[in-house]
């Protein structure tokens, strides 16, 4: 059976005038319409596409990729308002997503943009959205140990930083203390885990974990002062308010960058500057 609201690998089993149709198992055939089918295909292929239903309740396949399939959070924004509740911009032609009354947190506004997780109604077999969606995550125990990498959506800033949902099941937090650069509401970014709370919540800081952050910082570091001649107005004497106007980082992952550098027989610091000594490559990015 295929999977509504997810992508599926499906074989094409027929072609007609206006499509070609997929092989949805147990007999059922899902229509690919004619205008997302290559040139090239034939029966017997298997094609990639993302699968929903429509107005009457069947399946249709499509090769557009939605802002969000089942089981993801994202911003999307109302395109309408009626009766039945609010309908969004899902990103796929001609086909938008409800969120009924009943799953809108507040009235839903048209042109307005929402936090919202996408899911498939069980009875109806009909993908739909809510803005309710506290009661989507925290459902499982978080398995995280310190320093894994992550995916987190921002939701909301509030003291004391940046809400996030972490890799679509999980509440966490950004402390304004750990941002080194622009954070934008609505944007997924790559994190890393500081410590999993007791209650379930994560702590997180932007970017990669520690080990790899410093090797990125490291490159950027080398690459800004060979841009200038080999050199860099910067050291472990500079204060954490010059290095973040210029690297946007902390002190810390700075001395930890210029350390690998000065390991690796790349830089030497005197006089609050670093002086390129050796050439980049990339095995020492490994």
């Amino acid at each position: 059976m295929v999977n509504i609201g997810q992508y599926n690998r499906l074989t094409v089993v027929k072609r007609v005038d206006f499509g070609v149709y997929l092989d949805g198992g147990n007999g059922v055939e899902i229509l690919l319409p004619e205008k997302y089918v290559e040139s090239s295909v034939n029966i017997g292929d298997e094609v990639d596409v993302f699968i929903y239903t429509d107005s009457e309740d069947r399946l249709i396949a499509t090769t557009e990729r939605p802002y969000a399939k089942v089981g993801e959070f994202a911003f999307l924004q109302v395109s309408q308002v009626n009766e039945i509740g609010a309908f969004l911009d899902w990103g796929i032609s001609g086909k938008d997503l409800l969120v009924p009354f009943s799953e809108q947190k507040s009235r839903m506004l048209r042109g307005g943009i929402y936090p919202v997780y996408v899911y498939l109604d069980v009875a109806t077999k009909r993908v739909a959205a809510s803005t309710k969606i506290d009661k989507f995550l925290g459902n499982k125990i978080p398995r995280y140990k310190r320093g894994d990498n992550v995916r987190a959506l921002v939701l909301r800033h509030e003291d004391p930083g940046y809400r996030v949902i972490v890799d679509n099941l999980f509440k966490g937090i950004i402390y304004d203390s750990d941002v080194y650069e622009a954070i934008e509401v609505g944007e997924t970014i790559d994190a890393h885990v500081r410590q999993v709370r007791p209650d379930g919540k994560i702590d997180l800081s932007p970017g990669p974990d520690a080990a790899s952050r410093v090797k990125v910082l490291a490159e950027k570091i080398y690459y800004l002062a060979d841009a200038a001649n080999g050199t860099m107005p910067l050291s472990d004497s500079s204060t954490p308010e010059e290095i973040k106007s210029v690297l946007q980082c902390s002190k810390k992952d700075f001395k930890k960058a210029v350390g690998f550098l000065m390991k690796n027989g790349l830089v030497s610091q005197a006089d609050g500057r670093l002086t390129l000594t050796g050439t980049w490559s990339e095995k020492i990015a490994k």
